[in-house]
């Protein structure tokens, strides 16, 4: 996907988010690193009133749930220009760097990783990316990473394990800011795969409920990813706030 006159970037109804109108329309983020792509990811660079250029990353929603939720029409996904984010599931740093050029030089994506291979990727890739910190250890085990995370506006998790919503949990106790706010990408199979998706979604949701989640917004990551849900809401919201 080429630049300059053919494409026209819009900005997308959540802030920090783009569309790139062309020939295919594409979902895009403002790359914080130019010249620089993460996973080989398509970069337009469009010509500004004032003779200079912004460059762009095409954000692939079929390897990124927050874009496929994106593109499913979440409401909110809590994630904008200055969010200090807790990525649970960082994996190779796909969406992790997207995140990265959402929130900005003024916000920061703290990346938990439990896989080395994976882990590796991540670190390398935060190192052009200061506001990213990779964390190269277990979502269990939130209490190994607490001093290097601080209070957190909002929480995404992807670790695909049956005690998921435990994880999501334990570390919203520690990092996740009262009224804040989280976001959860379900896969059915990793938590029971005899089980209709439908129920094991409606069951993580009743988990969640019980930990002090209030969940506002469900929906499915079809075409883009089958057997998936993604889980948007707030932590411990005061009653006067519900």
């Amino acid at each position: 996907m080429k630049g300059g006159a053919k494409v026209v970037v819009e900005k997308h109804r959540h802030e920090g988010i783009f569309v790139a109108r062309g020939k295919e329309d594409a979902l895009v983020t403002k790359n914080l690193v130019p010249g620089d792509s993460v996973y080989g990811e398509k970069r337009i660079s469009v010509d500004e009133a004032d003779g200079g250029k912004t460059e762009y990353r095409v954000w692939n929603p079929f390897r990124s749930k927050v874009a496929a939720g994106i593109l499913g029409g979440l409401d909110n996904v809590h994630i904008k220009p200055g969010t200090k984010l807790l990525y649970l599931g960082g994996a190779s740093g796909t969406t992790v760097s997207h995140c990265s050029d959402i929130v900005g030089p003024n916000g920061l994506v703290y990346a938990v990783e439990f896989s080395h291979r994976s882990g590796r990727d991540l670190v390398n890739m935060a190192k052009k990316r200061t506001n990213v910190i990779p964390i190269i250890e277990d979502a269990r085990h939130p209490q190994k990473y607490r001093m290097l995370v601080g209070m957190v506006d909002t929480i995404f998790a992807d670790v695909a394990q049956p005690d998921q919503a435990r994880i999501v949990a334990l570390n919203a106790q520690y990092f996740l800011k009262q009224g804040g706010n989280f976001i959860v990408s379900i896969k059915s199979s990793c938590i029971d795969s005899t089980a209709a998706p439908e129920a094991v979604f409606a069951r993580e949701v009743k988990k969640l409920q019980e930990d002090g989640f209030k969940p506002k917004e469900q929906l499915t990551l079809e075409p883009y990813e089958r057997d998936h849900a993604i889980v948007v809401g707030a932590y411990r919201v005061s009653k006067d706030k519900k």
